[in-house]
């Protein structure tokens, strides 16, 4: 029996992302110290997802298939010692759906080679993943060029027989953006109250969903940003510019267990107010300038105006008689960044080239979109039981790079819930 000194597969000039209609070429090299007899060498291209309910298990509760197809390469013969090459070529459909890689699931394309021995001899088998990318092109969402607004109102009560009310807006330039852009955001707080509020915090969240037996919500916080809040009977502004970092797209088009969403969640803290956001993150950016842009400063982030000095509770007494009267717009200053370096928290699995590249302006960058396949260590929680959202018992949390901040507690609210005026059909039916 001859000795298999190489058996491996090569894509064609060393590609590993590919778009879906597009052919795939490469060879099966193999390399004999001596004959070696076989009764068939065949290869196989395949496109599959695979979703489980633990964290990092194999063990597939669900599944489905993309594509599936073979190729002979070689009848019943021995092959003499040496170097040989067998080429194949594979098309792949159209309807291929972006790869990507989760805790919970997977979404994966491969090629696999296989020299069937004759009997009694143990087979011979290698496989090499290659990704595919379905660009997400966000000119296709509806009004994703308009501004993006919500807004929220929180009565409460202050010093026992005092009551009071802050009205917190969030608005964004544009409702999608793709890898590298600047995201802008605007916070407003009229704080209708003698009571100084906590401090404000806006948090970039991602949330994927994995249709298991039940539907699996894995949650994680990828930016926070936190500002200054706002003085008694003030008016305050906070604007803040979020660089997007190296993320897998929204939604993934073509696959049913899979559902990537993105939100913006901007809370206060005393009182506990908050809204959110929902967000688009694509391949292909907005090519229309937003038609309500957002006054952004000059100067860079770090040369923020900061907030007036705290008035005393006598002089804010005072101004509770003209709630009309209420002083000039303060600016608030940015207390604290957690914005990580793309895209070092989002790496393939160990082996696997790095496929998350940055881009910098995406309106001129000559290269295609970048492809972000893996969404890192998550902590993940179970809905449709008979008790409501239980947080899992899984140890993994954040990555370092992010922050601890505990936003948020529950589960971001689907698209539906968020904004009811558009219907989009992506989001998955929990």
């Amino acid at each position: 029996m001859g000795r298999l000194q190489l058996f491996e597969i090569r894509l064609s000039h060393g590609r590993v992302v590919y778009s879906p209609g597009e052919p795939l070429v490469g060879a099966v090299c193999v390399r004999l110290g001596a004959p070696l007899p076989f009764r068939a060498i065949r290869v196989t291209c395949t496109g599959s997802c695979g979703v489980s309910n633990k964290v990092n298990d194999a063990a597939w509760v669900v599944e489905e298939g993309y594509f599936n197809s073979s190729l002979s390469l070689a009848d019943k013969g021995s092959l003499p010692a040496g170097e040989h090459t067998f080429p194949f070529q594979f098309l792949l459909p159209a309807t291929a759906p972006t790869s990507f890689e989760g805790p919970f699931g997977k979404i994966v394309h491969q090629v696999r080679a296989t020299i069937d021995t004759p009997r009694f001899s143990k087979d011979h088998k290698c496989s090499r993943v290659f990704y595919i990318l379905s660009p997400l092109n966000l000119n296709s969402i509806p009004d994703i060029e308009q501004p993006n607004v919500a807004s929220a109102t929180k009565k409460f009560s202050y010093k026992l027989v005092k009551t009071g009310s802050v009205v917190l807006t969030a608005s964004t330039d544009l409702r999608g953006y793709v890898v590298g852009q600047v995201l802008r955001l605007q916070v407003d707080i009229e704080n209708q109250s003698g009571k100084d509020t906590g401090p404000v915090v806006a948090s970039l969240l991602q949330k994927v969903s994995y249709k298991a037996k039940r539907w699996i919500y894995d949650v994680r916080t990828i930016v926070e940003v936190e500002g200054a809040g706002a003085k008694a009977w003030r008016r305050s502004e906070w604007q803040e510019q979020i660089l997007v970092p190296a993320l897998p797209q929204s939604a993934l088009p073509g696959c049913s267990l899979i559902h990537v969403d993105y939100y913006l969640q901007v809370s206060l803290k005393a009182p506990e107010a908050s809204v959110t956001l929902p967000v688009f993150i694509g391949n292909i950016a907005v090519n229309h300038a937003p038609l309500s842009p957002l006054p952004g400063p000059e100067s860079p982030m770090s040369q923020v105006v900061p907030s007036a000095p705290p008035q005393e509770e006598v002089e804010a007494e005072a101004v509770a008689s003209a709630p009309l009267l209420m002083d000039p717009i303060i600016t608030l200053s940015t207390k604290s960044h957690s914005q990580p370096l793309p895209p070092s928290p989002f790496r393939a699995a160990s082996g696997v080239p790095e496929l998350c590249a940055q881009v910098r302006s995406p309106a001129s960058h000559p290269l295609p979109p970048p492809l972000c396949i893996s969404t890192g260590t998550t902590v993940p929680y179970f809905t449709d039981g008979p008790g409501g959202p239980v947080p899992a018992t899984s140890t993994q949390i954040l990555l370092p790079e992010y922050s601890s901040w505990g936003y948020p507690h529950e589960a971001p609210p689907s698209y539906e819930q968020s904004c009811s005026h558009t219907d989009l059909g992506l989001s998955p039916q929990s």
